[in-house]
């Protein structure tokens, strides 16, 4: 195989840097790669396409040592009985897409650090108000989706981390799945049974005009610096990050008032940063399906729609979470008029707020209460 040239002003190539990666040369077809194995082609394939990757031909040599034994060391556990091929496929499915959105999000975090040391246009953002109060954009230049030079250079700074990197994936995938293992033996069942959970949604205010009115290295700092205040205040009472979607955090924890004290959490460092939007929060309490890593059931769609329907700098629960609430004078809670729900009907609701919180809203008027209509009751 001949090596590809390297630019002295790029550095390593595509080619150079794969093998560097993944330790070997490429210099095998698939035929001989599952060969090598001892499996079909059809089903070499088939794991090979469950890693995420797409189809090569015959007579590419896409493929290395490590393949091989990547592969054998699969259907080994099959054939020791360990694993079915549906499971084994599904733990495969499982690993790749992980990975894949880690490494995404390693070479994102790489190029903004190169972006910031080269002096890319990034002018900061002190008053997220302001620019959702102006007539038109920014005027401010995102970056070029092919800055050339700031890549490559991302590029070879992360190729220079690889082997740093690779005991801190294995040391978290452990940790991780030893907090798994616990739940597992303390709960008694197996995840796909149900559960009882607050769920919490927490949503950025005004998300879709910032889109529009800030550069592209602008809005990724600010959706960086929403993602690590909320994966702080969720891990610190407990609770767990199911996803983050943007502009919206996803969050699961045992216990309700855990759940209230997230959010409450999250609301004040937001308002305390005016570099950051606007928040708002709903919250539901029920039983939820937790099935691979993702979490489903009417609870969490009632606090997905309670959530859309919330103000800005408001937590807005629904009747089970303030039943739970009701003799907890550290929380004031408010009644608000019932309302229908996109697909759930006509649904109680209440807001949540520390018992005694002074805290304005950045207009100057007290914190709003929810939709119009309310009945405000103390209890």
């Amino acid at each position: 195989m001949t090596p590809e040239p390297e630019d002295p002003v790029r550095g390593p190539q595509v080619g150079d840097a794969t093998e560097q990666v993944l330790g070997r040369p490429r210099t095998l077809r698939r035929r001989e790669v599952s060969a090598a194995a001892g499996v079909p082609l059809l089903e070499a394939r088939r794991f090979w396409h469950a890693l995420g990757f797409p189809g090569v031909g015959d007579e590419e040599t896409s493929f290395t040592d490590a393949d091989i034994e990547a592969l054998s060391h699969v259907v080994g556990l099959i054939r020791a009985g360990q694993m079915d091929e549906t499971l084994a496929l599904s733990m495969t499915r499982a690993i790749a897409r992980t990975a894949d959105r880690l490494a995404a999000w390693q070479s994102s975090l790489l190029l903004d650090a190169v972006l910031n040391d080269q002096g890319a246009p990034d002018v900061p953002v002190h008053d997220i108000d302001a620019v959702l109060d102006t007539a038109g954009g920014s005027g401010l230049g995102g970056r070029s989706a092919d800055d050339t030079q700031a890549s490559h250079i991302a590029g070879e700074r992360l190729l220079g981390l690889v082997d740093q990197l690779e005991p801190l994936v294995v040391y978290a995938w452990r940790r991780h799945l030893s907090a798994a293992l616990t739940r597992l033996f303390s709960e008694g069942h197996s995840e796909a049974g149900g559960k009882q959970r607050t769920v919490g949604f927490a949503d950025m205010v005004g998300f879709t005009t910032l889109v529009t009115r800030l550069s592209d290295q602008q809005l990724g700092r600010l959706v960086a610096r929403f993602e690590a205040l909320a994966a702080d205040c969720v891990t610190a009472h407990g609770g767990r990050v199911v996803k983050t979607i943007g502009d919206e955090v996803f969050y699961t924890v045992e216990n309700i008032d855990s759940g209230v004290d997230i959010a409450i959490d999250l609301l004040e460092s937001m308002h305390e940063d005016p570099a950051m939007p606007r928040m708002r929060v709903g919250l539901a309490s029920g039983e939820v399906l937790a099935h691979l890593g993702d979490v489903f059931g009417t609870t969490v769609n009632r606090a997905s729609r309670i959530a859309e329907v919330a103000r800005p700098e408001t937590i807005v629960v629904d009747d089970v979470t303030a039943a739970a609430l009701a003799s907890r004078p550290e929380y004031r809670i408010e009644r608000l008029e019932p309302r229908p729900l996109r697909g759930l009907g006509v649904t109680g609701m209440w807001t949540v707020s520390r018992a005694g919180d002074p805290r304005p809203r950045r207009d100057g008027r007290a914190p709003s209460s929810g939709h119009p209509g309310r009945r405000p009751t103390r209890t």
